[in-house]
């Protein structure tokens, strides 16, 4: 899949996050990138980047202060290749997209990962 059409269905996905979330995500950016860059691998101590389906950069709603104002939008990553080839198609693309950006999101509302995986085991 080329990368418009994986945008495309990186918007696709984004539009099934309920409107309550999206409202929350104010001066956030997705990024679709095939893959991290190596100083993000080594700074997370991943050894490859096929490991790496997304990545929120930013300051968790979670951590900030009233009196704390943003210059620079927080953002998530997605990134192409690694989802494509994690994707086993017993899902929609759309739906294994979508999966990254909640779990994406939920980092910037302040969840750990830990936390991500025990919410998403709660739900099965």
């Amino acid at each position: 899949m080329n990368e418009a059409l994986f945008q495309e269905k990186a918007l696709e996905a984004l539009e099934q996050i309920p409107a309550n979330f999206l409202e929350r995500l104010q001066n956030v950016e997705i990024i679709v990138e095939d893959f991290a860059n190596s100083d993000i691998l080594k700074s997370l101590n991943i050894d490859s980047k096929w490991h790496l389906l997304g990545l929120y950069v930013g300051h968790p709603l979670t951590k900030r202060s009233f009196f704390q104002t943003t210059l620079f939008p927080d953002r998530i990553y997605l990134f192409r290749l690694p989802i494509l080839r994690s994707h086993d198609g017993k899902m929609d693309i759309v739906e294994a997209i979508r999966d990254v950006i909640v779990h994406e999101i939920g980092h910037h509302f302040g969840f750990s990962d830990d936390e991500l995986l025990d919410m998403k085991g709660s739900t099965l």
